[in-house]
C-alpha cells in the first residue's frame, strides 16, 4: 500500500524528533492519564516499594537495646541504649529514624521483624533475585513479583495494570512481565518534548517541526491500524508532557521534604498520586548499605535519609486528603551478620527487619492478630541461637507481599504461589 504524502510527512516528522525521553510510545498510565476520563479515582489504592540496595543491618535499624547480647556482640557500632528511639523495654528505632518514629506513634507504621526465607544466600545478586521474583526456588527467574501482579490485573482490570520505576535507568526484576512493559524514569522533567537547544533560530525551527507533528497528530487517517496508533500515541506524548510540566511547575507540596535524593523521588510520585495518575504500584531504591567497614556514619546518614523521606511523604499526602490511599514498604536482600567485623562494620547476613507505613491512623498493637493495626509483627530473632553466626527468620518475606497484594486487592496465591498468609497489618 502506497503511502500518501501526509502519511509519510508524519511519519518523517516522528522520525525526525524526540517526542520523549521514553521513546514514541509514552508510557500506558501516562497515556490514559492524558483523558481525563481515564484517569484513576481519587480512591484507588497505590503501593509504593523502596528497596534498600545492599543490605539493611536490622540489628542497627530496629535495636534490641534490652538483650545485652547486641551490646556483646557489637562493643564498637552498638547504638548506646541512652540514644535508642525506645519503642517498649526491648526494642526501639535508630536515634537518625525520628520521622519513623512518629509515625510509629501515629499508628501509621508496621515494623516486621525476623524477615527472610528458608535457606538464605548471601549473594547481592542471588538473594535480590530472590527477593524480588519471590522465588527462591527458580535459580533463573524471568519475572517478577510485581509482574505477575500487574498481569492478573490486566486481565480483570487493564486501567489498573500500570506501575513505574523512579531514580534508576535499569527496571528492576520484581517488575519484569513478558506481557506488561513497565517504563522506568528518573525524574520528570525526562518526560518532556524536545525543543533544542542552541540558538534562537535554531530553537524556532525545532517547535514549528513539533508544530507541525501535533497538527498532524491530530488529523483523522482512513487507513487505520499502526498509522492511527502512532498518533494516537504522539498526540498523548504531547498531552502528557503538558500534563507533566504543569505537574512539576503547580504542584504545591504540603510538607517540606528534605534535600535527599529519596526524598525528591517520593516528592515526585506524591505529585503523581495527588493527581491521580493511574500508577499502582511505583519502585525506588535506595543505596548504600553494604556496610562492610566504618558503618557507623554511613549507615545513621542512611537511615536519616529514609526516616525523612518517609515522614516527608506521608505528610505531603496526608495534606492532600491522599493517605488513604497508599501503602509503603522497605525491603533488603538480607541483614548483617550478627557480630561486629573488624572494620567496625557488619557482614552479609541472613534475617533482617522492614518497615511498612499503613494507610489512615488505626492505632497501635503489639501482635500481629489484630487486624489494620500499626506496630510491631513477627517475632524478634534470637541473637545467641543463631545459624552459623546469622539471624533465623520467624516471617517469610512472602507473607509480607501477600499482605501488600490484599491491600492491592489482588489475590497473593496466583502471584506468590500457595500457603503464605497475610499479615494483619493490610
Amino acid at each position: 500500500m502506497a503511502f500518501s504524502s501526509t502519511r509519510r510527512d508524519f511519519l518523517q516528522q516522528v522520525g525526525m524528533a524526540s517526542l520523549v525521553s521514553l521513546g514514541v510510545t509514552p508510557p500506558r498510565f501516562l497515556a490514559r492519564a492524558a483523558e481525563n476520563s481515564a484517569s484513576t479515582s481519587a480512591d484507588g489504592r497505590v503501593l509504593v516499594m523502596i528497596q534498600l540496595a545492599g543490605g539493611n543491618d536490622g540489628l542497627n535499624t530496629l535495636i534490641p537495646h534490652g538483650d545485652d547480647a547486641y551490646y556483646r556482640a557489637r562493643p564498637g557500632i552498638a547504638i548506646p541504649k541512652n540514644q535508642v528511639l525506645r519503642i517498649n523495654d526491648r526494642l526501639g528505632l535508630h536515634p537518625r529514624l525520628n520521622g519513623l518514629r512518629e509515625l510509629y506513634d501515629e499508628g501509621k507504621l508496621a515494623i516486621v521483624q525476623g524477615v527472610g526465607y528458608p535457606t538464605p544466600d548471601r549473594s547481592h545478586f542471588r538473594s535480590m533475585d530472590i527477593w524480588q521474583s519471590a522465588q527462591p526456588q527458580n535459580e533463573n527467574p524471568r519475572d517478577g513479583w510485581l509482574g505477575r501482579g500487574l498481569e492478573w490485573q490486566l486481565d480483570r482490570e487493564p486501567a489498573k495494570a500500570e506501575g513505574l520505576t523512579l531514580g534508576t535507568d535499569k527496571l528492576p526484576l520484581a517488575f519484569v512481565s513478558g506481557r506488561i512493559s513497565v517504563p522506568t524514569l528518573r525524574r520528570l522533567e525526562d518526560f518532556q518534548l524536545v525543543d533544542g537547544k542552541g540558538p534562537e533560530s535554531l530553537r524556532k525551527l525545532k517547535r514549528e517541526t513539533l508544530d507541525r507533528m501535533v497538527d498532524l497528530s491530530s488529523q483523522d487517517s482512513a487507513s487505520g491500524g499502526e498509522l492511527d496508533f502512532l498518533r494516537r500515541a504522539t498526540a498523548t506524548a504531547f498531552r502528557n508532557a503538558d500534563r507533566l510540566k504543569s505537574l512539576s511547575t503547580k504542584y504545591q507540596p504540603a510538607a517540606e521534604y528534605p534535600d535527599t535524593g529519596l526524598a525528591s523521588r517520593l516528592k515526585l510520585i506524591a505529585q503523581m498520586i495527588v493527581a491521580e495518575l493511574p500508577a499502582r504500584m511505583y519502585f525506588v531504591s535506595l543505596d548504600g548499605f553494604d556496610t562492610h567497614a566504618q558503618q557507623e556514619g554511613g549507615h545513621a546518614a542512611l537511615l536519616g535519609e529514609l526516616g525523612g523521606a518517609i515522614r516527608a511523604f506521608e505528610q505531603d499526602l496526608a495534606g492532600h486528603g491522599a493517605s488513604q490511599r497508599v501503602m509503603l514498604s522497605t525491603f533488603s536482600e538480607f541483614g548483617r551478620r550478627v557480630s561486629e567485623n573488624g572494620s567496625l562494620g557488619t557482614d552479609h547476613g541472613a534475617a533482617s527487619m522492614l518497615f511498612t507505613m499503613i494507610p489512615g491512623n488505626a492505632g497501635i498493637s503489639e501482635n500481629a492478630g489484630t487486624p489494620g493495626k500499626a506496630g510491631l509483627f513477627g517475632t524478634h530473632p534470637s541473637l545467641t541461637n543463631l545459624d552459623d553466626g546469622d539471624l533465623t527468620y520467624s516471617t517469610d518475606f512472602r507473607s509480607v507481599y501477600a499482605s501488600l497484594l490484599r491491600w492491592l486487592e489482588i489475590p497473593a496465591e496466583p502471584v506468590l504461589g500457595p500457603g503464605f498468609s497475610p499479615l494483619e497489618f493490610a
